[in-house]
């Protein structure tokens, strides 16, 4: 992988979207679909989100998402080679956020806009949280918690397994 300067990347950052994997590990509990979220730091305190980040140039689809859930659960996803995403969410800072942009479900980030490719996915192992995720947690969609990175709920929403 390559990596800009940070004073470079953080001009990119505030110049262009970005394209991200947003995701959330999924499991049957019961008869019941169980998510998985993680509590991190942010710019709005401590909050419970979903998963992902950013795809590096060179880097397929299916290894932004393996990379994104080793260096946070530990553990890898059970994928093909091809994942499609279940649905494309959009992530705006709330300065840029276009006055169309009001009537779409979309997610508050002050550090940048991004476009998140999402999927909800299985985990092939435990999760064990490190780097950015202080802790993991499985949740009822009836159970979701508080508080929620803004945006979040409207994707997890998105991605409800039918």
């Amino acid at each position: 992988m390559k990596f800009l300067p940070d004073e470079l990347y953080a001009q990119v950052e505030q110049s262009v979207p970005l394209i991200c994997v947003d995701f959330i590990p999924v499991r049957q509990v019961e008869g019941m679909t169980e998510i998985g979220l993680i509590l991190r730091d942010s710019p709005f305190g401590r909050v419970w989100c979903h998963l992902g980040g950013r795809i590096s140039r060179g880097e397929t689809i299916a290894a932004a998402l393996q990379r994104h859930c080793r260096d946070t659960l530990n553990t890898d996803i059970i994928l093909g080679a091809d994942p499609q995403p279940s649905h494309v969410y959009q992530w705006f800072p709330p300065e840029d956020t276009p006055e169309s942009a009001q009537q779409l479900a979309h997610g508050v980030d002050p550090r940048k806009h991004s476009v998140g490719l999402s999927y909800t996915v299985e985990l092939d192992g435990d999760p064990n949280p490190r780097n950015e995720a202080l802790d993991f947690n499985w949740f009822g969609p009836a159970e979701l918690p508080h508080p929620l990175w803004p945006g979040c709920r409207d994707l997890l929403s998105s991605l409800e397994p039918h």
